[in-house]
């Protein structure tokens, strides 16, 4: 996906030994992250517009018919995904703008450099990410 080539081109940050935390070059590096891979993102979403009126054909097979119909399905799926994550790419440079990027929303606490450099939209820390999740399983259960 569109992450794993992201990641190729951007080198981890490596913070400086008393370096304040969410500082102008952090937050600059993840800006360009964002950025990066809301632009790929795009040009995902638009080959795939073109590649679906190109191959766009009709078949007299059923099984091809419906073969064809599966595959656009799912990369249909797989757009609708990169769509909602484009959105939220977006809601995160506007905590950046906003200064609270890099900061647990529900409890304020530092999410930390490592965990941002895996997931660089993440809006909770990890132990709140965790606690989320038992949370869910408890009601999915």
């Amino acid at each position: 996906m569109a992450d794993e080539s992201l990641y190729k081109h951007f080198t981890p940050y490596a913070p400086q030994v008393g370096e304040e935390y969410m500082n102008s070059d952090q937050l600059a590096h993840f800006r360009g992250i964002l950025e990066a891979l809301k632009l790929e993102l795009m040009e995902d979403i638009e080959r795939t517009v073109h590649t679906m009126k190109d191959e766009a054909t009709v078949f007299a097979d059923p099984n091809d018919r419906a073969s064809q119909e599966t595959d656009i399905a799912i990369e249909l799926r797989n757009r609708d995904r990169e769509r909602k994550l484009i959105k939220k790419i977006e809601e995160t440079i506007t905590r950046i703008d906003s200064g609270d990027y890099g900061y647990c929303a529900a409890c304020g606490v530092e999410i930390g450099i490592k965990r941002l450099e895996a997931r660089p939209t993440a809006m909770l820390c990890i132990d709140c990410k965790t606690l989320e999740e038992v949370r869910e399983k408890q009601i999915a259960k």
